[in-house]
């Protein structure tokens, strides 16, 4: 890498660490940014899902305020999380991206509509206080798990899919559910560092150059996450959601 390399990876872990912990897509940023530096499409994905945890981490560490209370509610899902996501790791590693790639631009669309709409639907599908506490669980154990599937692939827009997923499902203010959304993105995090560092190529001086400025993003952009009104949130979150899939089906059709 040269000089030159170096600063854009920086710039991009800074803002990518905000967006992630703002509303989720942030690997939007460094992704492309990892492919401009000259590594191949695989390789930049590998190594992009490892230099996007530490922000995540710091990401939880911002938000902290928010997951008061949230304790059990976490202990039951995080091994459905990390049990998802290794199953989304294989799927990178083992099997073709063509086909999943041309689906991933509908499901963040998809997401970004969903939270964009959430009042109707919950019309549809009923309000959280009306569903019973076993249908309840068991829809949040499904959401979990197939986000931490599609975080273990790729996971652009995954906070983007929770954070409207877990809105529908769950009696909670959108700062508490974006909170609980942070914890789940690191957990889908760790485990793929652990899966992609033995199993797969990651290229460590562009890993090691985008960590540290995640951190600094995902920390700041979670203070601010939590000072917005849930209105404004619930905008910059559709809003950054669109455009992602706009740009993916875009790259997924030319």
């Amino acid at each position: 890498m040269d000089l030159l390399h170096i600063v854009l990876l920086i710039a991009a872990g800074v803002a990518a660490g905000a967006v992630n912990a703002i509303a989720g897509g942030g690997s939007l940023i460094t992704f492309p940014t990892l492919l401009a530096t000259g590594l191949p499409s695989v390789d930049a994905n590998v190594t992009n899902s490892v230099s996007v945890f530490p922000g995540y981490v710091s990401s939880v560490v911002g938000s902290r305020a928010d997951l008061a209370g949230q304790g059990r509610r976490l202990r039951t899902i995080l091994p459905t999380s990390m049990a998802g996501t290794v199953g989304g790791c294989a799927l990178l590693l083992l099997t073709p991206a063509a086909a999943f790639d041309l689906v991933v631009p509908f499901l963040v669309l998809g997401a970004a509509a969903t939270l964009a709409f959430q009042e109707r639907l919950r019309g549809l599908v009923g309000h959280p206080r009306q569903m019973s506490p076993r249908r309840a669980a068991i829809t949040l154990q499904a959401v979990v798990f197939a986000g931490a599937i599609y975080g273990g692939y790729f996971g652009a827009a995954l906070g983007v899919m929770y954070v409207a997923a877990l809105a529908l499902i769950l009696d909670e203010p959108l700062q508490r559910i974006n909170a609980l959304k942070n914890v789940l993105s690191a957990a889908v995090g760790l485990v793929t560092v652990v899966v992609f560092a033995i199993f797969a190529q990651v290229h460590w001086g562009a890993a090691l150059t985008l960590a540290p400025a995640t951190i600094l993003g995902g920390y700041a952009g979670a203070r601010l996450a939590r000072r917005l009104p849930a209105r404004v949130l619930r905008f910059v979150i559709v809003s950054f959601g669109t455009a992602i899939g706009l740009l993916l089906l875009y790259r997924a059709f030319t």
